[in-house]
């Protein structure tokens, strides 16, 4: 960024001196308007309206960049929330896992055996 800045002022100043020693009178016309002056103020008016349109040009992408950097930082503030509160949980449970009580497992169940229909039918006849 500051290299970008020297060469700007270095070129500034290669554009002015350019056009001091170009002071000849000059008219401009475009369309109906005509303007009369130095071909020095017609050289730094048009760099001056270049850097303008530049500028122009320019801000959308530098502020859609501001906001993509916003929303990275949000990110890695949430995430390192997220990295947080799982290092403490892990802790607690290596905690848990040292003094040798883990925590209560639940038995599974046992599924009860399919009795089919023909089996239900055949020990009622028996009885």
């Amino acid at each position: 960024m500051h290299l970008l800045l020297i060469l700007g002022i270095v070129f500034a100043i290669g554009a002015v001196s350019f056009a001091l020693q170009n002071d000849i009178p000059v008219t401009v016309v475009l369309a109906f308007w005509r303007y009369d002056s130095s071909l020095a103020v017609v050289l730094l008016l048009a760099l001056a309206l270049g850097v303008l349109i530049a500028g122009l040009v320019s801000t959308p992408t530098v502020i859609k960049g501001q906001w993509t950097r916003a929303r990275l930082r949000r990110e890695v503030v949430g995430l390192e929330d997220d990295k947080a509160i799982l290092g403490r949980s892990l802790l607690a449970l290596e905690m848990q896992l040292a003094q040798g009580t883990p925590a209560p497992v639940p038995a599974p169940e046992v599924a009860a055996t399919y009795v089919g229909l023909k089996t239900l039918l055949m020990a009622n006849d028996r009885s």
